[in-house]
């Protein structure tokens, strides 16, 4: 957005980052004791935001990833492409300006892991940019930028046309 932020202290890069930056882990970093809807919900609580307007994003962003059924259901009680589903609800909820996804499709089938990338890129087109680790060819096709590395290096680089540099 900007602004320098290697020299911020502790505190407001945490600020920074609960407010601005979505992280799709690949073995999604679930709370265990949460349920879906505490687990998604957890990133608007720590930004502050009122209970009415948290239920309503969290079914938002449950809905975007269908998985609104399963929002009682623990973590334990889903099988790893469901997991996969909450933990990109929970980055997406607030909106972010950033997105971190590490393997965002690892554990999903073909129609759910289209549907996740669709998502990200209609998030992408509204302003949010979108860094994603992955080995999949497939979702690498949504890709504006691809940066291949072989043992830490880059090795290609490739910018499709119409891509703004400056993100």
């Amino acid at each position: 957005m900007g602004k320098d932020v290697s020299n911020l202290k502790e505190k407001y890069r945490a600020k920074l980052r609960k407010g601005s930056i979505g992280f799709i882990f690949q073995n999604f970093n679930l709370i265990e004791e949460l349920n879906v809807f505490e687990n998604v919900e957890l990133p608007l609580i720590y930004m502050g935001v009122s209970s009415r307007e948290r239920k309503r994003k969290v079914l938002e962003a449950l809905d975007k990833v269908q998985i609104t059924h399963r929002h009682r259901h623990f973590p334990m009680q889903l099988s790893g492409g469901q997991q996969q589903r909450v933990a990109v609800a929970r980055a997406v909820v607030a909106n972010p300006r950033l997105i971190l996804a590490d393997e965002p499709t690892g554990n999903l089938d073909s129609a759910h892991g289209e549907e996740v990338m669709q998502l990200l890129n209609q998030l992408n087109n509204a302003g949010s940019t979108i860094i994603m680790v992955t080995h999949s060819q497939r979702d690498d096709d949504y890709a504006r930028r691809i940066i291949r590395l072989f043992d830490g290096k880059i090795i290609h680089e490739n910018v499709s046309e119409g891509f703004d540099q400056k993100l």
